[in-house]
């Protein structure tokens, strides 16, 4: 089921948290929604599942505004402090948020027994939630998200509290949801983005600062190709003016002389690589590196975001 922003906006007293956005989440994709503490994250997605008010703007969900009510059924949400009845045992709460749901009773144990093995609450699913680690309440956070098996899920920091075992399960389990669902997923480790999301989008003072694949990202953050070579077996003034020469390469700078590593910028839109391999093939030098120069995704996301 899609979802559309449309013009979204929402002020708090002077302030606009979130500022005139739009975007778009379709059915399959999961969509990495970033952005530092107070950018509006957080507000949109209330704002999606209807826990509040648009102020100006609209949300479609499969077509139908969520002003209506009849669209939050399709729902799943894990907010960012999840709220949990720490005195109910893990299976009488799931019952409880299934019952919440609508889901039909015949279904509702069926459901609860998906939920704990998907979240691996097993060994603990008779324990009050009081008892549970950290990591295993975020885990009943995200079983109660999906017990009613919503077509869209918004998980806002879903690893929160998590060990590095439990996140790769967790990440592994939104891969396998965000098959057939349209998953929004909030998170400050951008490194899970990467393995999660298919697609980014950034956010900052309310506005949307970036929106694309990680690759396309460091592509409109890189503008050019950079390469570290290090050529062997060759004069090094001799080789700095051929690589200069290249067509393709824009510019040429040593990383260390003594030992023939250079940095070598690639004309934009335009790779140098194989110029470079062929150039040293010719003159029988020996091409020991080439190593493309990647910009992280925590660069770039201080770049939109600091200021």
């Amino acid at each position: 089921m899609d979802i559309q922003i449309q013009q979204l906006t929402k002020s708090y007293g002077f302030q606009k948290a979130v500022d005139n956005i739009s975007f778009s989440v379709k059915t399959g994709e999961v969509l990495g929604f970033l952005g530092p503490n107070g950018a509006g994250k957080t507000t949109t997605m209330k704002m999606i599942t209807n826990y509040i008010d648009i102020e100006q703007g609209d949300i479609l969900i499969g077509g139908q505004s969520i002003k209506s009510g009849e669209m939050n059924r399709h729902i799943g949400y894990l907010p960012e402090h999840n709220p949990l009845y720490l005195d109910m045992p893990v299976i009488d709460y799931l019952e409880y948020c299934a019952a919440l749901q609508g889901v039909a009773k015949s279904k509702v144990p069926m459901r609860i027994r998906e939920m704990v093995r998907l979240c691996g609450l097993d060994v603990e699913k008779h324990k009050k939630i009081g008892e549970l680690s950290k990591g295993y309440r975020q885990r009943v956070g995200l079983a109660q998200a999906m017990i009613h098996d919503p077509a869209i899920l918004i998980l806002d920091e879903p690893t929160t509290g998590l060990d590095p075992n439990q996140i790769i399960e967790i990440r592994d389990l939104i891969r396998q949801l965000g098959k057939q669902k349209t998953v929004i997923l909030s998170t400050h480790i951008l490194p899970e983005v990467e393995a999660t999301c298919d697609r980014i989008l950034i956010i900052n003072h309310g506005k949307i600062v970036a929106d694309g694949t990680a690759s396309t990202l460091r592509k409109q953050a890189q503008g050019q190709q950079v390469l570290k070579v290090k050529i062997e077996e060759g004069p090094t003034n001799e080789i700095y003016e051929k690589l200069q020469a290249l067509e393709a390469v824009a510019m040429v700078d040593f990383i260390d002389q003594a030992s023939n590593r250079f940095e070598i910028q690639s004309v934009a839109e335009r790779q140098s690589n194989k110029a470079i391999f062929e150039l040293c093939v010719k003159n029988n030098w020996v091409l020991s590196e080439c190593i493309p120069f990647e910009t992280k995704l925590e660069d770039i996301f201080r770049d939109l975001t600091l200021n």
